[in-house]
């Protein structure tokens, strides 16, 4: 008879597997919007790097032409990377000041994720990701 028992007692019921799969369902739920959440927000980051990177190559050029560059192609040239994911606009450029504007590709709600940056001001404005 104890030969029985110990065979019996040997694998998870299907009440404490139901648990289990309960409590990983409510683990899941609870973290998926913070992903998303993580998610826009590291897009924010990625156009506000470009805009920096896109600035500090400007400043190159600049310091070589004594004039800003009006072509993302002519700061390309001076060493800056676009991320795939971030379209940047051709800077609108004068002889003394620019404005840089970067924008979210894709994983952004329309008209979010837009980040410019003005030398004048030095101030680096944008709506966030949404």
């Amino acid at each position: 008879m104890n030969r029985l028992r110990l065979r019996a007692e040997a694998g998870f019921t299907l009440i404490e597997l139901l648990v289990v799969i309960a409590i990983i369902g409510i683990l899941a739920a609870i973290a998926l919007p913070q992903i998303s959440s993580y998610r826009r927000r590291g897009y924010d980051a990625d156009a506000k790097a470009s805009v920096k990177n896109a600035y500090t190559a400007q400043e190159a050029y600049f310091a070589d032409k004594y004039t800003y560059a009006a072509a993302i192609s002519d700061l390309k040239a001076k060493g800056f990377r676009q991320s795939p994911n971030i379209g940047m606009a051709d800077p609108a450029a004068t002889a003394t000041d620019f404005v840089i504007t970067a924008t979210v590709l894709a994983g952004c709600s329309s008209g979010f994720g837009v980040w410019t940056f003005t030398n004048t001001t030095g101030v680096l404005t944008g709506a966030p990701c949404g």
